[in-house]
């Protein structure tokens, strides 16, 4: 099967002010290999790091627009070229790679901010993981809750109200209340510096039977609750884990390589901004290596339940501060159903996946699908990061 063929950069590459981070291999003349913070210029990658040797840093900065466009720096190569070679396969250990867009930012996801997706999770939960029953739990919920949750304001007086018809009707769910009661789920997808790039494997917890990938939009958000960009992100999602129990979310979500994040941050400016992320559609394409299986699908930022910068407000304030910054998933409306292995199974990843996330000012974010413990082991944490800037002298500028 011939994959599908996908641009991972903006389509208006030469309006988009684009950053993100890079391995860089060691020098030939020796030295220490190590993550390098790149700006995207003419096309060009260039290595800003001694302007800030974190993105967390960078995104600090008052005069981060500014040293994005135009900081001195070290010319790395094509950006294009080096995000379509991440599509050829694992590259060699001592190769230039692209990295996740984040570094020590925390890992922040919001979720059931869209109407299909709260479906979905009831379900789950009242499937307790058995994929065979969605399919009849689902006609069941849509014909007793007869209306159109997208509609109804999170937390307003209809809320107040389906919510009272609901419980009195034995409907009631821990899902319900986070997708039209007035407080957001915002939950820790994954730890700082444990996401993976553009490229690489996202991974499975070899526990899960029914799964699937979640597209969605991602804010990088700075120290004072400042969004100043946003990137696409794979929120990996155990469906029989989490629906087993609520309480179970953290095995559900953080895995090894369980979060994706990429290609680049596109930051905000005159032709990026907060509003254009209100109106992205976020598009997802599944091909199966193993048996030839196609699912797409979209997610239109329009019909979310809860405004992007409200999420960031329930996210980080004076109940809870973030010093290094973070990354927020906005969540999906994209829940597949569509049968893949059997009558009534619905949809589950298969090995070798490949998934597409894509929309054309963010450009596209590529992963192929293995399980956790097949992956390569996280080792490159915060501690190890400090250890590398401290060899290649890159903390002065902290």
């Amino acid at each position: 099967m011939t994959a599908y063929q996908v641009n991972p950069l903006p389509d208006d590459l030469d309006r988009a002010l684009l950053v993100g981070r890079v391995w860089r291999p060691a020098p030939a003349a020796g030295g220490v290999a190590g993550p390098a913070v790149v700006a995207v210029r003419g096309g060009r990658l260039v290595d800003i790091t001694r302007h800030a040797p974190t993105l967390s840093a960078l995104f600090e900065r008052a005069d981060l627009l500014a040293v994005a466009r135009s900081a001195e720096g070290e010319d790395l190569g094509n950006a294009a070229e080096l995000a379509q070679a991440a599509l050829a396969g694992e590259p060699a250990a001592d190769a230039l790679r692209l990295l996740a867009p984040c570094d020590l930012q925390a890992i922040k996801a919001a979720g059931v901010t869209f109407a299909v997706s709260l479906l979905e999770r009831v379900i789950e939960e009242q499937a307790k993981g058995d994929p065979a029953r969605a399919a009849d739990l689902r006609a069941d919920l849509q014909a007793s809750i007869g209306t159109d949750l997208s509609e109804i304001e999170p937390g307003g007086a209809a809320a107040m109200r389906l919510k009272a018809e609901l419980a009195g009707r034995g409907l009631w769910s821990q899902y319900m209340e986070v997708g039209i009661g007035p407080d957001a789920e915002v939950f820790t997808k994954s730890q700082p510096m444990s996401s993976v790039g553009h490229g690489a494997a996202v991974g499975l917890h070899p526990a899960s039977h029914w799964n699937n990938p979640e597209p969605e939009i991602v804010l990088a958000v700075n120290s004072r609750a400042e969004v100043v960009g946003a990137t696409l992100g794979n929120d990996v999602n155990l469906r029989d884990i989490e629906g087993r129990s609520a309480l179970l979310l953290g095995k559900a979500k953080d895995n090894n390589a369980s979060c994706a994040i990429g290609p680049f941050v596109r930051l905000f400016d005159d032709a990026f901004t907060i509003d254009t992320v209100r109106a992205l559609e976020v598009r997802m394409r599944i091909e199966g290596v193993d048996d030839g299986f196609v699912l797409e699908g979209s997610s239109f930022m329009r019909e979310i339940s809860r405004d992007p910068l409200d999420l960031v407000a329930q996210t980080c304030g004076r109940h809870h501060q973030y010093p290094d910054g973070f990354m927020l998933f906005l969540g999906t409306m994209f829940s597949p159903i569509a049968d893949r292995d059997a009558e009534g199974g619905g949809f589950t990843h298969h090995m070798g996946d490949r998934v597409v996330i894509a929309t054309p000012t963010l450009g596209a974010l590529v992963n192929t699908v293995q399980r956790s413990d097949a992956i390569a082991p996280w080792t490159f944490g915060v501690r190890a990061l400090y250890e590398n800037l401290a060899q290649r002298g890159l903390l002065a500028s902290t």
